[in-house]
């Protein structure tokens, strides 16, 4: 900056502030640049008249100018909590996230009770895939303003988006839970309240409450979603039960004995299989736990875990797995890209099953190693018609005498879904013939495949 102006050029430089001004409220916004961009020339008030020319510019979807005004503002003013707020907003908008946070970061840190911003905050986070962060900033928003209907509703979406949507019903499913509780509490009347717990995949802590319940002094936890992991911590202190339990905020990969656990774990409990078995990296995760985190001789919940299924014929959900002839046209090549698995729930979805309750693939969880499997199996069939795939479900061994599964035949309001595995095409069968399948796993999925096709 120079020396304050002159007379006359303070008069011009005011004339051409109200100028600029006028144009400005007119609509006249490229009348309103110039005049503005000659008012800096005129070095006069540019702290005042800069972000006027950024805002401008922004009307005009013209982002990398008013970044470059709102810079400027920046480096006169390099603690203005208005600017560094838009500066924010308009890296946002040119898609340079990291930098947008930092400058909205900035701008609360300047402003701390500026609703407006922190809430801009967690919009960016939340576009940035920092969901956790993004809640924060969305409570520490809401905490100033309890009334604002926004800030609640985005709370709300981003809450709902970092839990998936069978965590409800899974807790609600009373079988399920009976069937865990029994396990666990032979368990602990086995290896004595004393015995370290161990309950990988925690979700709302409901498995760790069941072990405090049944006299376990010493149980860990862990939850790899933070948002989810906090909300268990919450609620077993809440139950009474904070002084047994802990929470961490980490897959049971980064648990660690002589850090997290005090000992390795007697017990091991632990609810991640999903609903075709193996999707959530459940051998990986019971290995890491027998190599590094459990005793030798610990007891595990559950014990086994085997992939049930049958042959089945379902026109509606064939329409999920294939495709034909479609308004004249043939786009069968576009199967190719259809879902092998599709989550079905047995008595809600119109199927004909084809063949016998079949064991697919069996896990033994006691083991320390799992191998990829693959082998045939020869299905007999029980009923002619067109075979789309298998429809598969879990039966889990909990403890000596103590089982759960949901069979698609009177199962259908838990967590666990019945899963239709789609052939590549459909197989036309005949009753009292064999269809022999391909059935394993590489450790992450399911292979279920005819050996016809």
């Amino acid at each position: 900056m120079t020396d304050q102006p002159s007379t006359d050029r303070l008069s011009e430089a005011r004339a051409a502030l109200a100028t600029a001004m006028a144009l400005h409220e007119q609509g006249d916004l490229e009348g309103a640049e110039a005049g503005y961009r000659a008012v800096l020339a005129l070095e006069y008030r540019a702290t005042d008249v800069l972000p006027l020319l950024a805002g401008l510019l922004g009307r005009l979807s013209r982002a990398e100018d008013a970044l470059i005004a709102w810079e400027q503002l920046l480096a006169i003013a390099p603690d203005h909590a208005v600017a560094l707020h838009e500066k924010g907003l308009t890296l946002h908008w040119l898609g340079r996230t990291g930098e947008a946070v930092a400058a909205l970061e900035q701008a609360c840190a300047l402003d701390p009770h500026n609703a407006i911003a922190i809430g801009n905050l967690a919009v960016v986070l939340a576009d940035a895939g920092r969901n956790h962060a993004a809640i924060g900033q969305f409570r520490r928003a809401l905490a100033l303003q309890s009334d604002n209907l926004h800030l609640r509703h985005q709370l709300r979406r981003l809450g709902a988006a970092s839990v998936p949507f069978w965590h409800i019903p899974m807790m609600n499913d009373a079988p399920r839970n009976d069937a865990f509780e029994a396990a666990i509490t032979a368990a602990i009347a086995v290896a004595g309240p004393d015995a370290r717990v161990l309950d990988i995949g925690a979700g709302s802590g409901l498995l760790s409450l069941i072990a405090a319940r049944a006299g376990a002094q010493h149980v860990v936890a862990c939850e790899m979603e933070p948002l989810i992991a906090e909300m268990a911590q919450q609620i077993v202190a809440q139950n009474g039960y904070a002084d047994r339990i802990t929470v961490h905020a980490k897959p049971s990969t980064d648990l660690a004995v002589g850090v997290e656990l005090d000992v390795p774990a007697q017990i091991l409990v632990s609810e991640i299989l999903s609903s075709d078995l193996l999707t959530e990296k459940v051998l990986d995760t019971f290995e890491d736990a027998h190599r590094r985190l459990l005793a030798p001789d610990a007891l595990v919940i559950p014990r086994a875990a085997t992939a049930m299924g049958c042959l089945v014929a379902s026109e509606t959900l064939a329409d999920y797995a294939f495709v034909g002839e479609v308004s004249g046209f043939d786009l069968s090549p576009f199967t190719d890209f259809a879902q092998q698995r599709l989550p079905i729930h047995g008595t809600m979805t119109a199927w004909q099953r084809l063949s016998d309750d079949h064991e697919l693939v069996r896990l033994d969880l006691t083991q320390a190693k799992h191998d990829a499997v693959l082998t045939r199996l020869r299905i007999p069939v029980t009923a002619s018609g067109r075979a789309i795939g298998i429809v598969q479900w879990m039966h889990i061994d909990l403890w000596p005498g103590v089982t759960f599964d949901n069979h698609p035949d009177r199962y259908t309001d838990g967590g666990w879904l019945q899963i239709l595995h789609s052939f590549p095409t459909p197989v036309d069968v005949i009753a009292g013939e064999t269809l022999d399948i391909a059935v394993g796993h590489d450790r992450i999925t399911l292979i279920l495949l005819p050996l016809t096709q």
